[in-house]
């Protein structure tokens, strides 16, 4: 035990590695700002500071870089993330052809080989079966879709 007291630097160093591990887990920023305090006990353990003081200056640094850094580098890595186009949403903007006439309160399309239930948007026309029309939105389980683009596009 003498060692690391001597040496305390390296157990300050552990324990940054440590965190820094656990962020590589979490993704999500918080564990390697406390690494980051880690780092500064370690630096301040190698000048000579006793333990209390290298413990002080780790939990400053690393409630600082949390509450101050995170957030900047946090944002700049989701930075114009959107939408993958995963699932429901994939399908706004396609077109559907309608099965089932379709008005403010229901009917039936085909969008991508499924049978989707359906209803206009707000103050569109009622679409024919035959028609073809555009998604603008998915509601749960039904597409609002607009007649007017689908002909405006053709």
């Amino acid at each position: 035990m003498d060692w690391l007291g001597v040496n305390q630097w390296l157990g300050w160093l552990g324990l940054a590695i440590a965190l820094g591990a656990i962020e590589v887990a979490t993704v999500d920023f918080v564990f390697v700002m406390l690494a980051g305090g880690a780092l500064a006990g370690s630096l301040a353990a190698a000048f000579g500071a006793p333990f209390p003081a290298a413990a002080i200056i780790a939990a400053v640094v690393g409630a600082l870089l949390v509450f101050l850094v995170r957030p900047l580098v946090k944002g700049k890595f989701t930075e114009g993330i959107t939408d993958s186009g995963i699932g429901s949403s994939a399908l706004v903007g396609r077109t559907a052809h309608v099965v089932q006439a379709v008005t403010e309160h229901d009917g039936r399309v085909k969008l991508g080989g499924e049978i989707w239930s359906a209803r206009i948007a707000a103050g569109g026309r009622v679409c024919e079966a035959g028609d073809e029309v555009r998604v603008i939105a998915i509601h749960g389980a039904t597409a609002i879709v607009s007649g007017e683009q689908a002909i405006a596009d053709r």
